[in-house]
């Protein structure tokens, strides 16, 4: 995780879509900016991801928030074309972190030495934070391969938190479409999930 947190925004500052016309100027100093205008999306977003998450997940949602900045902060090459377009991909960005945080832990129970459990604790560790992350993220890499557009609206819906005409205006499409889109990655993923 990164030390450093996001630049705070200046009162008074420029707005969002001033930023982004710095950016496209080439200011460099205004990525501090737009992460700094955007960190309080970024962090509701974390909160939003970290609800759907097992009681005592050990990611707050400062930590998570920080992570994705901190990764996001690195993209020079993406250029945000809006608020919806930025959340979107700091949505993707923190499934990601999820994912790897899920991994990382089944990775450590298996290493850790065996001890004896009573049935009650047994019960505890298999139903356990991040059980669940790992068999969505598998499901959502089996729908993109299906359809690409609808696990793109899963994740900027679920993951993003954006409205249905966010997500029309991050993708290029009308509503109408993310709508059906959104229902058929729903029950594909019902689906998937139970099957497997």
């Amino acid at each position: 995780m990164s030390d450093s947190a996001p630049p705070s925004p200046a009162p008074d500052g420029p707005t969002l879509n001033q930023w982004l016309q710095q950016l496209d100027a080439g200011d460099a100093g205004a990525v501090d900016g737009l992460y700094a205008a955007l960190y309080d999306d970024l962090r509701q977003c974390a909160a939003a991801q970290l609800r759907r998450e097992a009681e005592g997940h050990t990611l707050s949602a400062t930590a998570l928030a920080h992570e994705a900045w901190f990764r996001l902060s690195g993209q020079t090459r993406t250029r945000w074309e809006s608020r919806s377009h930025f959340l979107g991909v700091a949505s993707i960005m923190m499934r990601r972190i999820l994912v790897n945080h899920a991994l990382a832990r089944r990775a450590a129970k298996r290493d850790a030495q065996l001890l004896p459990l009573t049935l009650a604790e047994a019960e505890q560790v298999a139903g356990g934070p991040g059980a669940d992350v790992v068999a969505v993220h598998e499901a959502l890499l089996a729908l993109a391969e299906a359809d690409a557009r609808a696990a793109q609206v899963v994740e900027l819906k679920f993951f993003g938190g954006l409205e249905i005409d966010e997500i029309a205006q991050a993708l290029g499409v009308g509503s109408a479409t993310v709508k059906r889109d959104w229902a058929f990655a729903r029950a594909w993923l019902l689906r998937a999930l139970r099957a497997g």
